[in-house]
């Protein structure tokens, strides 16, 4: 790639001069790999289980998506990767190994409220930290923006990206304010890209404009490739989390990608979001890093729903959840099932697996192949999954997951079983039931002392409830409630997220 060329000589040079050490967990390995591994995590955003291509989008849906289909044929195909209903509870479920509500984060952060992830949280990145990893985040944050929330104060070295309490459309509200006359603020008054190392103030770059979200995913690419070019120089294991841009809504493509699809903007970015995923492995193998690095690929959530049409789009700008029912901001199925992908080069068998497998995992799962330290100190809801990637355990660690927005519980999945407490079946509220979104527009009607009971591989759209024909399935489902509430009698949750009552 041109924009590799500078620096490939310097990648040969190193890759030709390191004297790597075989990693402890490593059977029957080709080569000689470093003793931990680099670990790069890309997070899409909205995209749907219905997107990728070996998910059944891609080329069927008018928006290929090659590359991340290759990454997908190397490494390990999860199928059944649940996550939380929206992208705040979901980056904080994963950043900390915990049910979001245990943050006060079980609602989407919205700029300007007190949500902000507390200060005393352990994060993924204070775990790897101190396990002796460099760590970098180059995207969205969407945690909070207090001081003691952000990324460069929760275990980052370094960050660049949107302000760490906003989303990626935040650059429309001074446009917004001067269609409503109630904001009249210059650029710089507005939302900035920002960047900060290590315990360092949040500073400015520049304003975070409408151009600018365009072209935003390529800066971030620059900036880990770079990041990941000095930790190789510098003989540093790091984790390089970048959470993209691609697919959130206004989904405004690049130049570049303008048309590139058959279905409007929404696939252009989705091809945009492949090609960004190809050139981050691109540099990887340019460096000399792949054998050696653990890349993860997943989205924080479910698609945008139906009647997403956003800035002039001329077809409506949203994704597939698949064969499930739901989409962001719901607790359906298809709202909190999406796609994610492992790859580790001669330690992950490339495969599909079918094993439940909760945002929440990587937390515990990555100190065990790092050889970091899990908190003992509080409820850890991610379980250790690396027998599963590493193949000596096909079946999983999880059984079961719990959803919640805002103070309430609304949902377990069971095996194949989902039990509601809210009423989210289609016809109750809607033609597509009730939209549980953030606590904004929030529906959850009394369920009448029993739960709505579905089993997903029978009835992937929920429409047939189940609960009186299988009602012994509510022992063990009532059981996984029973012991998460047993947990918050020595770790009592802080007060939840709300908007709505007060």
């Amino acid at each position: 790639m041109e924009w590799l060329r500078h620096w490939r000589p310097m990648a040969e040079a190193l890759a030709m001069a390191s004297c790597l050490s075989v990693h402890p967990l490593t059977v029957g390995t080709a080569s000689a790999q470093q003793a931990k591994p680099n670990i790069l995590f890309i997070l899409g955003d909205n995209i749907g289980y219905g997107d990728i291509g070996v998910y059944g989008g891609g080329e069927l849906r008018g928006s290929p998506t090659p590359r991340i289909d290759q990454l997908a044929s190397e490494g390990l195909r999860l199928t059944q990767f649940l996550v939380e209903p929206s992208c705040t509870p979901s980056r904080a479920a994963l950043m900390t190994g915990r049910y979001s509500i245990r943050s006060g984060l079980s609602l989407v952060a919205v700029p300007g409220t007190a949500f902000s992830l507390p200060a005393e949280e352990i994060t993924m990145a204070e775990m790897l930290h101190d396990a002796g990893y460099a760590t970098a985040i180059f995207g969205k944050w969407h945690l909070g923006g207090q001081t003691y929330s952000q990324p460069q104060n929760q275990g980052f070295d370094e960050f660049y990206g949107i302000p760490p309490g906003d989303t990626w459309d935040a650059f429309g509200m001074i446009r917004q304010g001067q269609q409503t006359k109630t904001l009249d603020i210059p650029l710089e008054g507005g939302p900035q890209i920002v960047e900060a190392k290590r315990a360092e103030p949040l500073k400015s770059v520049k304003p975070y404009t409408e151009d600018v979200r365009r072209g935003i995913d390529w800066e971030l690419v620059d900036h880990g490739v770079d990041f990941m070019r000095r930790q190789k120089a510098a003989g540093k294991p790091f984790f390089l989390f970048l959470p993209i841009s691609r697919t959130h809504f206004p989904n405004l493509p690049s130049k570049r990608f303008e048309g590139a699809s058959r279905i409007g903007q929404f696939g252009d970015s989705l091809m945009e979001g492949d090609a960004i995923v190809g050139a981050m492995l691109d540099a990887l193998k340019e460096l000399g890093a792949e054998e050696d690095t653990i890349v993860v690929f997943a989205s924080d959530n479910g698609p945008d729903g139906p009647g997403a049409s956003r800035f002039g789009a001329d077809m409506p700008d949203i994704g597939a959840s698949g064969p499930y029912r739901g989409a962001l901001g719901e607790v359906s199925e298809g709202a909190i099932r999406t796609a994610a992908i492992i790859r580790w080069p001669h330690r992950i068998k490339p495969r599909s697996s079918y094993a439940m497998f909760s945002i929440m995992d990587f937390f515990p799962t990555f100190a065990h192949i790092a050889g970091g330290k899990v908190p003992d100190d509080r409820p850890i809801d991610g379980v250790d999954q690396s027998e599963l990637l590493l193949g000596e355990d096909d079946g999983g660690a999880r059984q079961h997951l719990l959803t919640f927005v805002g103070s309430e519980l609304v949902a377990v999945r069971w095996k194949q079983f989902r039990a509601y407490f809210a009423d989210v079946a289609p016809g109750r509220s809607g033609a597509g039931g009730a939209t549980l979104m953030g606590g904004v527009g929030a529906s959850a009607a009394p369920m009448n002392g029993y739960p709505q009971v579905f089993n997903i591989e029978a009835d992937p759209q929920e429409e047939h409830n189940i609960g009186e024909m299988y009602n012994w399935v509510l022992g063990p489902i009532l059981k996984t409630v029973q012991e998460y509430k047993e947990t918050l009698v020595r770790s009592p949750n802080p007060p939840a997220a709300n908007m709505t009552k007060f």
